[in-house]
């Protein structure tokens, strides 16, 4: 059973919606990352989303662009994203941490070699934008025979044939991008998402996460009411980009900030059933 699985099940025993914050490797400089997870897991993280800086981030909006304009500034590459992991399992081997970024930099260092690599740091899973089901079967292969979880996102525009299609190549969760647009966008529609969330529940048994567009905690407890995890970035990644310069400010406003969507998750009462992965 996986990191992210257990996590999961876990969060079903316990009634608690997980927490799921999206920071970029490298931002704002290199040696801020893996104190800054550490730091994010003791302020009630459940899993973290490790951004891989790429040039061109198609599905990012303009403040994660920047980080990953910061982070590449430091020449921050994939092995190092990979290293960072490695670092960050020395003290936590129970937090499970998901790569997200685009295909170009796995594809120039080799699925296979990714994914071995992925494996021995203690990275859980991978989510590739840029890398549907069906144009990334080699991809796909080499991350099960890790036994890494592919993570998938669904758009509000996902048609039901494309759900069902997605949920047969996802394990660990399902992302449900609850916006028409990029990361930071802020028109969110809590009933739309409900009633997607409602739609792909028939496809799966996966615990769904939504993110894009969660700016607050009075958002995160009206999400945490419908879905099994909600995710944050670029809400907190602002405040890395207001404090750049400050590394100690940085780990203290993020601890607030999560701590902050921690008490407010925590005060669901009837979160959405998880069903136990076994």
């Amino acid at each position: 059973m996986s990191r992210i699985t257990k996590v999961f099940n876990q969060l079903h025993i316990d009634k608690r919606v997980a927490l799921i914050p999206f920071i970029t490797a490298g931002d704002p400089q290199p040696n801020i990352t893996v104190p800054l997870m550490h730091t994010m897991v003791e302020s009630g993280a459940d899993l973290i989303e490790l951004g891989i800086p790429f040039s061109d981030p198609m599905a990012d909006g303009p403040i994660i662009q920047r980080a990953s304009e910061r982070a590449l500034a430091h020449g921050i590459t994939l092995h190092d994203c990979i290293k960072m992991v490695q670092e960050f399992r020395i003290q936590n081997t129970v937090t499970p941490v998901v790569l997200m970024g685009y295909l170009n930099p796995i594809e120039s260092m080799g699925y296979e070699i990714f994914a071995n690599s992925a494996a021995e740091s203690g990275v859980d899973g991978v989510l590739i934008v840029d890398a549907p089901p069906e144009e990334s079967s080699e991809l796909l292969t080499s991350l099960r025979n890790q036994f890494i979880d592919p993570i998938y996102l669904l758009a509000p525009t996902s048609t039901e044939e494309r759900i069902q299609r997605i949920c047969n190549a996802a394990s660990g969760f399902v992302y449900y991008v609850s916006i028409k647009g990029v990361t930071g966008a802020s028109h969110l529609d809590i009933a739309a998402v409900e009633n997607r969330l409602h739609t792909i529940r028939k496809f799966t048994r996966l615990p769904l996460g939504v993110g894009f567009g969660i700016h607050d905690s009075a958002t995160a407890a009206r999400l945490a009411q419908i879905a099994d995890a909600v995710i944050v970035g670029s809400a907190i990644v602002k405040r890395i980009e207001e404090l750049q310069t400050q590394p100690a400010a940085i780990l203290t406003a993020i601890a607030k900030f999560l701590d902050s969507l921690r008490f407010a998750l925590n005060t669901v009462t009837k979160p959405n059933p998880i069903t136990i992965l076994l």
